[in-house]
């Protein structure tokens, strides 16, 4: 099937480079030329486990990138719609992005006399779909639904595991319309042998904020559980591998620590939050979710400062990104970290195996370094912000170290703080 993807972020390059992996044609629309001409030279534009080899693979057999989205759109069949849709500074959901390509979808559309479907990936409010995209499209188009389609088929990647979540995951929900639009979608996803969950537009849209919302508040929850346990002596982690034991409840995403943080988990649920408020709904419960997220990294800071003065002293910052395996600094838990140690006038000496150069636009100022060992070794005191593997095969020496991750199953530095347990 003829594929175009629009949009080249986490989501849009991941979906097309996993559609391309399944012998799908895609063509990745994207209006920044300079990513255009890396995808076409096989080249990531971003760092995610497994995507330079794919690239490798399905380009220019099944997979190829352009700056045009009419053409892209005539010359498939289906179109993914994958732009950033990024919080205002009310939490609410910004839709201009998702506004201006369903316009440009709708005209391009309106060229067409073959059945095409439209489906939107990007994360957008409930009712988004129906009450905005399809009236764009349709008044575009000029014409009705049902003479294209229209899917809300929501993303459900991990950063640093997005290529294997696309390919293998727990399921697919498919929000649409219509036995046509249907059949083209389970063409679409053909050879994947995940469930796939039918039901309406706006159903498929609270899925995906509902699902994000539940993960962040377990974090928060074990975060809370893990101040208690601190102040009693007690193995929080134990106690997360106790109550995981149990099948309601599960292990995933029980890991008490500096919270959570990325494009997704935040702003989902700062949106979610806007969104009750604006229908007259209290959030009690996802209020709490980000305030105790948005406390941990000062009680960090505070845990470090009762065992150490931080003015004038070398403090090895150990993880940018705001989870191994990326080098998104989005929501990251080390800035806000790292603006509390600048403000204790504390030398800042960074560290980061990807997400270096995006953190020297946020901080210019501080000292990055390419060896972590290096840091170390220069360093007074050292903090692990991101659970990165090799952070925990560094050679510590006597240096005070405090670990925001537990990124250490055993062989612990001589002088360890964990954090909440």
């Amino acid at each position: 099937m003829n594929i175009s993807v629009i949009g080249t972020g986490y989501v849009g390059l991941i979906t097309g480079v996993g559609l391309a992996l399944n012998n799908h044609k895609v063509i990745c629309v994207d209006n920044n030329k300079e990513k255009v001409e890396m995808i076409n030279s096989k080249i990531p534009p971003i760092f995610e486990k497994g995507l330079e080899e794919a690239l490798n693979k399905t380009v220019p057999s099944n997979l190829s990138a352009s700056d045009n989205l009419e053409k892209a759109v005539l010359d498939s069949d289906v179109s993914f719609i994958c732009v950033g849709t990024p919080c205002d500074e009310k939490g609410k959901c910004d839709l201009t992005a998702i506004k201006v390509v369903s316009e440009e979808l709708g005209k391009a559309l309106a060229k067409k006399n073959s059945f095409h479907v439209v489906v939107v990936k990007s994360t957008v409010i409930p009712s988004t779909t129906e009450k905005i995209v399809l009236p764009l499209l349709e008044k575009n188009s000029g014409k009705k639904l049902g003479e294209f389609g229209l899917c809300m088929n929501p993303e459900t990647l991990r950063e640093g595991f997005a290529l294997q979540d696309f390919l293998n995951p727990d399921r697919i929900i498919l929000g649409l319309r219509g036995e046509e639009t249907k059949k083209v979608m389970e063409e679409v996803y053909g050879k994947f042998s995940s469930q796939k969950f039918f039901c309406d537009f706006s159903e498929a849209e609270m899925i995906k904020y509902a699902s994000n919302s539940l993960l962040a508040a377990k974090i928060s929850f074990i975060n809370e559980i893990g101040k208690i346990c601190k102040k009693l002596d007690i193995d929080t982690y134990k106690v997360s591998e106790g109550i995981g034991l149990d099948k309601r409840i599960s292990p995933f995403f029980l890991n008490a620590g500096l919270g959570f943080g990325g494009s997704c988990f935040p702003k989902d649920v700062t949106a979610l939050i806007a969104e009750g408020k604006s229908l007259g709904v209290n959030t009690f419960l996802l209020d709490a979710v980000i305030q105790v997220n948005e406390t941990q990294p000062k009680t960090f800071v505070d845990f470090v400062k009762k065992e150490t003065e931080l003015k004038n002293k070398k403090i090895a910052v150990l993880g940018l990104a705001f989870k191994e395996g990326t080098d998104d600094i989005r929501e990251s838990r080390s800035i806000p970290v790292i603006k509390i140690l600048l403000e204790e006038k504390a030398e800042v000496l960074a560290v980061d195996p990807k997400a270096e150069e995006n953190m020297n636009k946020e901080f210019p100022e501080i000292n990055y370094f390419d060896s972590s060992q290096k840091a170390v070794d220069l360093a007074d005191v050292v903090l692990i912000l991101t659970d990165w593997k090799e952070f925990s095969l560094l050679d510590f020496k006597d240096k005070l170290v405090f670990d925001g991750r537990n990124i250490f199953n055993k062989n612990k530095p001589l002088n360890y703080k964990g954090f909440l347990w």
